[in-house]
């Protein structure tokens, strides 16, 4: 499956909502000043501006005015001026710079464990309208054992997943051609090395993994440890990726609802590359967690 056949991008989200708010606040608080507000015109720094002049002030100076410009306006009016500023700085700094996710499942494990809360850096793989995701600058392309996070293109339509966001590795890029069987990667002949360590001893809702294989895969320049099923091999696959595609994977093979499942990553839909932990809560608060993850 490719880009062809995904839903919609755009989904009903934090930043969503956050760029309606202040589209509306905005709107009411211009609309307010331009038409309604006549008895506050000498609290401007000229008494005389045209509409286009105070509507240049109300974005520039917003912020330092604070409520005293509009007192005796509705309380709507009063609302959308004192939230502005903050959740523009908010929306700026998901949309342009780091934007927190919570790990919901044990896709990830080992390396991202649920309850894990990371960041993921929106401007490692360029600049993007927040939002719509359309790239304005590209600073770099994803790699192999990149961890990123991506709008489930979710080919099959399924309402519950319509606008989910997921996190999963890269393993093949675009003209790769991926192999895993017997749980073993290969990509472009090439058979991917493993390290061996003890058994996974799971905690809290990964605790059914205990006594799983835990190994190193050694993909390029990002070695990454997984987890697999030693009752059982989980799904293999081969595929060759379509250009402006992804190949991706989860780290806990047999519990992962990836690639080799539902197809595709369209580089279109890729949101950014995890790189944090900056909480972790799941059965209970564990700080050791906070800091890992590279």
């Amino acid at each position: 499956m490719t880009i062809e056949n995904a839903s919609p991008f755009f989904a009903w989200d934090v930043s969503s909502y956050l760029a309606l708010f202040l589209i509306s606040a905005f709107l009411i608080v211009t609309l307010d000043q331009l038409f309604f507000n006549k008895s506050n015109t000498t609290n401007y720094a000229t008494p005389n501006k045209t509409g286009f002049s105070k509507l240049i002030y109300f974005v520039l100076f917003l912020r330092f005015n604070k409520n005293e410009k509009y007192v005796g306006r509705p309380k709507i009016v009063q609302w959308s001026a004192e939230f502005f500023p903050v959740l523009l700085l908010v929306f700026m700094l998901r949309g342009f710079v780091v934007e927190p996710f919570r790990i919901p499942s044990n896709s990830m494990m080992p390396t991202l464990l649920t309850g894990d809360f990371i960041l993921v850096s929106k401007f490692d793989y360029g600049v993007s309208i927040p939002v719509l995701n359309q790239k304005l600058i590209e600073f770099k392309k994803p790699e192999r054992g990149d961890v990123v996070v991506f709008r489930y293109p979710n080919y099959e339509k399924n309402s519950k997943y319509q606008g989910a966001d997921f996190i999963k590795r890269v393993v093949g890029i675009p003209g790769d051609t991926v192999i895993y069987h017997d749980d073993h990667l290969r990509v472009n002949d090439e058979k991917i090395a493993y390290e061996n360590f003890a058994d996974y001893q799971g905690v809290e809702s990964g605790s059914e993994m205990t006594g799983f294989k835990h190994k190193r895969e050694l993909l390029g320049n990002n070695p990454h440890d997984v987890l697999l099923d030693p009752s059982r091999t989980s799904r293999a696959v081969k595929a060759v990726v379509p250009e402006g595609h992804y190949f991706v994977m989860g780290d806990n093979r047999s519990r992962s609802s990836d690639s080799r499942f539902w197809g595709f990553v369209p580089e279109k839909y890729i949101i950014g590359k995890a790189f944090g932990i900056w909480m972790h809560y799941d059965d209970s608060l564990k700080l050791e967690r906070i800091g890992g993850f590279d």
